[in-house]
């Protein structure tokens, strides 16, 4: 199959790569050049995007970002990126035989902020205008594919990097509350991706996430207790944030 990746950072990138090994042709379309020489690589701004000259695609995947380079505020960021991109892509796509499109979102749609428990189940209802826009794409690509569009919503990706956690743990003396934090490694996200291929009847959602969800200090004071850091100190067992667990993808035969 030709495979086509809109956005092709550290996540599309592993996908790209089973996929190639597996015999599928790929090309992607990012901003930047791209030095993997197993792909063919297209240079497009999203909103003018032309695949007219391009062998025809049987599936799409989606895998978006905002620039880090921008004036725009976040809110403006989400709404160009996410919201204003779908349309453009569907009239660039409109001449190929899509068989699939796989579109990655978030758990931000889930809006939850006392220490509820979340799965694919439960109603996106967000709590942020970013939510809100993410939703909003979701539902614009779902309009656009109504057969053929999987949305996939990661949990805070992991894997990549271990600064932001040290930095954390050096810097942190007291944290509030008791905040449930939720992860999936990143090669465990673009595994489930590379799965979703196969899947003969997919869900039109799934929740990706590792299913074990941690207050966040405890994550910190295990890093501080590693490396012999001063310990923080809990003020609090107010508990914020959500258990979110991903029930479909262990139905669906994927194993973590």
């Amino acid at each position: 199959m030709h495979i086509l990746f809109i956005g092709y950072g550290k996540t599309s990138q592993r996908v790209a790569k089973q996929l190639f090994q597996q015999d599928h042709q790929i090309t992607t379309v990012s901003r930047s050049p791209k030095e993997d020489d197993f792909a063919e690589h297209l240079i497009q701004d999203i909103q003018q995007l032309d695949l007219s000259y391009i062998k025809s695609i049987d599936v799409v995947y989606v895998l978006l970002a905002p620039s880090r380079h921008t004036t725009l505020s976040s809110v403006e960021s989400y709404q160009q990126t996410y919201v204003d991109s779908v349309q453009p892509i569907v009239n660039a796509l409109s001449n190929h035989p899509i068989k699939r499109i796989i579109v990655v979102s978030s758990t931000r749609v889930y809006g939850e902020n006392n220490g509820e428990i979340i799965n694919d189940d439960s109603p996106a209802i967000p709590s942020d205008e970013q939510g809100h826009l993410l939703l909003k794409m979701e539902q614009l690509w779902q309009q656009a594919y109504p057969n053929e569009c999987v949305i996939v919503r990661p949990t805070g990706i992991y894997g990549t990097s271990t600064v932001r956690m040290l930095k954390l743990a050096e810097t942190t003396k007291t944290y509030p509350n008791i905040h449930w934090s939720n992860r999936i490694h990143i090669d465990e996200l673009a595994n489930f991706l590379a799965h979703l291929l196969h899947v003969e009847h997919p869900e039109k959602s799934y929740i990706c996430t590792n299913n074990q969800p941690q207050p966040l200090h405890e994550m910190i004071l295990k890093i501080q207790r590693e490396f012999g850091l001063p310990e923080l100190v809990l003020e609090s067992e107010r508990e914020s944030g959500k258990r979110i667990f991903a029930r479909r993808i262990v139905v669906n035969g994927f194993k973590l």
